[in-house]
């Protein structure tokens, strides 16, 4: 038997800072989500359960989230929703160590909220992994930028959990590695994952949020395992919608979708 599942991921920039209206740009993603056909969606930079409370209000029929809790809300800012039936949940944070003292020390901080929360679907042998690695914050993707080996550990920890058993995998997250890097063909090669959008993703970091003269790159992805199929691929939240404050942009990053079939145990 087949499974149809239809995944999505966005990094919701779901920090408290002044000026991103989070109640009205929450408001709108919930009411999109809830009322499309996305079975399972990952998201990135929830940080607050407060905020967390605000989105599910409006996603009544995600009755599952998967997350693990911290002081102030989800470690690594990961949350998992799902309109089917979750039946596990591991959480791990992903590889640091200080001999990366070359990286920049509010970036050395922002390392240790990177993290890798996978959930098991309950009906299906399927894993799915929401991952969000440390930025690379100076867009530099050479082979010698000082940001390239820790990027390689936290990828080569996503590739070891992926191969850990033969289950099916969707790896889903804000990457913080554009598509140039050659940190993608690496992940590709240790893990057998390729890629949903088959390459063609655009740019996925509004260029409004950019400093002036920087290129956008894509950065979020939707990666599967050899034997799931996709049957089609999308964008969301790409143009400003109409809110309470005046048009805006519902998140800086855009969000993808991905229609996949996945074959059950044998």
């Amino acid at each position: 038997m087949i499974m149809r599942l239809t995944v999505a991921s966005l990094n919701v920039h779901g920090l408290p800072l002044k000026g991103t209206r989070v109640a009205e740009r929450f408001a709108a993603i919930a009411a999109e989500v809830d009322a499309g056909d996305i079975d399972l969606i990952c998201l990135q930079e929830m940080f607050s359960y407060h905020h967390l409370a605000h989105l599910r209000r409006g996603m009544p029929s995600f009755p599952h989230a998967a997350y693990r809790p911290s002081v102030v809300g989800p470690a690594g800012g990961l949350v998992t929703l799902s309109r089917l039936r979750l039946s596990g949940m591991t959480y791990a944070r992903l590889p640091w160590s200080s001999r990366h003292s070359e990286i920049p020390a509010r970036a050395r901080l922002n390392a240790l909220h990177s993290g890798m929360l996978t959930v098991r679907l309950a009906d299906s042998p399927a894993r799915v992994l929401n991952i969000h690695p440390t930025a690379n914050t100076d867009g530099d993707w050479s082979e010698d930028n000082r940001f390239r080996q820790l990027q390689r550990d936290q990828l080569t920890a996503v590739a070891q959990t992926v191969t850990a058993d033969s289950s099916p995998a969707v790896v889903c997250g804000d990457f913080n590695v554009a598509r140039a890097s050659a940190l993608h063909p690496e992940l590709r090669q240790r893990s057998g994952l390729r890629d949903t959008f088959d390459g063609r993703c655009p740019p996925t970091f509004h260029t409004d949020f950019l400093p002036p003269g920087t290129t956008p790159q894509c950065i979020d992805f939707i990666l599967v395992t050899e034997g799931i199929d996709v049957d089609h691929t999308d964008l969301l939240f790409t143009d400003k919608r109409p809110l309470p404050g005046g048009p805006g942009y519902l998140s800086d990053h855009i969000g993808l979708q991905a229609r996949l079939r996945i074959p059950s145990a044998p």
